[in-house]
């Protein structure tokens, strides 16, 4: 599992931007000041009532603390978690990153087995505080809470 003091894995992904499918690197999104929060599944009752709208809403604190850039990462497709995004106005607040084939959350050691669920290889629920591709700070939900990864909790992280 990834740790503080850790630099991350360097991970290309696809998802839809203004031009249509792009390819990514987390290099480049993580550089300066991030956090990154993950979701076991775009659509699904916590992270859609509660975990991606608190990051929404508080956006403009996180800013206000000096962060660049939050980021959604959910093992789904680039259109599920555009769709999702759209759906949850995060234009200018958050941005939505496909992990489709769990290849960074699997490199940061952080998957978890949810086909007793009918969801195969999907991320744990957690945030990192993330400065220029090294960890800072590590927050990992135990199963099924939602405390620690809040935007709530991460505004007194940063």
């Amino acid at each position: 599992m990834v740790h503080v003091g850790d630099k991350l894995p360097s991970v290309t992904t696809k998802r839809i931007g203004a031009g249509g499918m792009e390819e990514v690197s987390t290099d480049d999104l993580f550089k300066g000041k991030v956090v990154l929060f993950s979701v076991p599944g775009a659509f699904t009752p916590t992270c859609s009532m509660k975990h991606l709208p608190g990051f929404v809403a508080n956006a403009e604190a996180f800013k206000a603390k000096g962060v660049d850039r939050i980021v959604c990462l959910a093992v789904n497709d680039a259109f599920v978690m555009k769709a999702w995004g759209d759906q949850n106005h995060v234009e200018g607040k958050v941005e939505m990153l496909p992990d489709g084939n769990a290849t960074f959350t699997k490199a940061i050691g952080l998957e978890m087995d949810g086909s007793g669920f009918g969801l195969g290889t999907r991320s744990q629920r957690f945030a990192l505080v993330i400065e220029d591709g090294i960890v800072k700070d590590v927050q990992v939900e135990k199963p099924g809470a939602f405390e620690v990864s809040s935007a709530e909790f991460m505004l007194g992280r940063v």
